[in-house]
């Protein structure tokens, strides 16, 4: 097992949409942590480049991550809310795609990394049993009891437990407004509900970004942390500069459909506050609708319009190299580990 190898317990979330790069990717492995690459709304081939590049950075082993293809939403529960956007906004065409899953998945299985990992559900058997015979192992993205069961049933090698706590998108297999009524599991709630149904290693994500969180996780049943917000302020990253700038104030988050059209956590703004009360589920049409708006707001410095998706806890991000944060997320997460241990419990 690839955790089993690894000198420090922690993997870099793979962030798709501008933060993941090679570089990001290799300094994370270089200081023993588990890096990866995102691929999601990249193409087959602009995948193969950067995995090209990270290999060319770094020896160590990489994982990729893939988006998990759902069904097209009908273009007339999209209408309303692509009217109210388009009163303000230039929009973009709300297409429906599969994000190049066969040819990134075909791509994988030719040229195979250490690790695929998968967001937005769960790959069949048989594509899980091809990565395999390629050499790769399966790690699956899961938000509940009920989701790890259908990856153990598929084959999965490693659930990613993620909490809610986390930034980005929510991992959900079905992303279903009637859901919303339910409180999404915390991390530490998920950790344990995984570790009572499943013996599958688990690498915990969600509002991690000290080494006093990491050691929560692992004493709860983690085999590793996967981080991701902490990451942002690296300068290997390809955050943009008004994410890096909104990251540093106690803004709070919230959990949306208003920028994509899936439920994810990001620094509330004014788009958010008006517009996700209204908006349904429609990913990917909503995301390719609002990708102009975006584009725009980012280019302009506009923090207010953009999606600057986050952890609970992105006020604690440090601005650091990433394989400097590494090795002081290790420490961290040491001493930490020893100071819990040097507590005594009376009466046992």
């Amino acid at each position: 097992m690839i955790l089993d190898d690894l000198d420090v317990p922690i993997a870099l979330a793979p962030m798709a949409g501008g933060p993941s790069t090679p570089e990001l990717t290799a300094a994370v492995a270089e200081a023993g942590g588990f890096g990866q690459l995102a691929a999601g709304y990249l193409s087959a081939a602009d995948t193969a480049a950067r995995i090209a590049a990270t290999r060319a950075a770094t020896g160590k082993p990489f994982g990729v991550n893939l988006f998990v293809p759902g069904p097209p939403t009908p273009p007339a529960d999209l209408a309303d809310y692509l009217a109210e956007l388009g009163a303000e906004h230039q929009l973009g065409d709300p297409r429906f795609d599969t994000d190049d899953w066969d040819a990134k998945l075909d791509l994988l299985v030719a040229d195979p990394v250490a690790a695929v990992s998968f967001t937005f559900g769960c790959p069949s058997a048989a594509d899980i049993e091809r990565l395999h015979a390629a050499g790769s192992e399966a790690w699956v993205t899961v938000t509940s009891v009920v989701e790890a069961r259908v990856a153990v049933e598929a084959g999965a090698d490693v659930l990613i437990a993620q909490g809610a706590e986390a930034g980005g998108h929510r991992a959900t297999f079905t992303d279903r407004p009637a859901d919303d009524t339910t409180d999404p599991l915390g991390l530490l709630a998920l950790l344990q509900l995984l570790s009572a149904a499943t013996d599958l290693p688990l690498v915990a994500t969600g509002g991690l970004t000290t080494g006093a969180g990491i050691a929560a996780a692992l004493a709860a049943g983690a085999a590793a942390a996967q981080l991701g917000t902490v990451f942002l302020r690296c300068p290997e990253a390809g955050t943009s500069q008004v994410h890096r700038a909104a990251l540093t104030a106690d803004t709070p988050t919230m959990l949306t459909r208003a920028f994509t059209g899936r439920r994810a956590r990001g620094l509330r703004n004014r788009f958010l506050v008006r517009h996700t009360a209204t908006a349904p589920t429609g990913y990917p049409e909503i995301h390719y609708a609002t990708a102009p708006l975006r584009a725009e707001a980012r280019a302009a410095g506009n923090p207010e319009e953009v999606n600057l998706w986050a952890g609970q806890t992105h006020e604690l991000t440090p601005e650091l190299p990433a394989g400097e944060l590494v090795s002081t997320l290790a420490a961290d997460t040491k001493a930490a580990l020893e100071k819990a241990l040097s507590r005594r419990i009376q009466h046992y």
